[in-house]
Formats: C-alpha cells, structure tokens, sequence
C-alpha cells in the first residue's frame, strides 16, 4: 500500500469512526475511493484528512449531509 493511501481500517482507527460512518460517507459521496486492493477499499490520505476536518466544521454549524455534500461538491 502506498504510504498516501489509507484503507477504510485506517479510517475508523485514525478518526474514531464506524465502519458504518466510513460506508456511508463513501456511498454518499463525501469519500472517494483511489483504488481497491482485493475487497480493500483504499482513500487518498490527506484528501480524507481534509474532508473529514470540513465535515465535521459543518456538522458543528448546524448542516445536514446533504447540505455538507452540496458544498464539498460546489453545487
């Protein structure tokens, strides 16, 4: 694995996550999978790093996932 890589483990460990939050968050467009190793599921560490800060800025401010989504994406 590259060492800029992270898998979905490294995620719940790192960020005090749920495999179900990490699911979620990906199917939902908040994560974006790089690449996938067998079954391994594996995220651009510093892009998740910096996804899961503004997540959880705008989480603290009051904003749904749909909201959070829209603004992650510019819409």
């Amino acid at each position: 694995m590259s060492k800029d890589m992270i898998s979905a483990k490294q995620i719940m460990e790192r960020y005090n996550l749920t495999y179900n939050t990490v699911n979620h968050y990906t199917n939902f467009g908040l994560l974006s999978v790089v690449a996938k190793k067998g079954k391994e599921r594996l995220y651009n560490e510093l892009e998740v790093n910096e996804r899961l800060a503004r997540i959880n800025e705008l989480v603290r401010e009051g904003y749904s996932l749909h909201l959070i989504r829209k603004t992650l994406m510019g819409i």
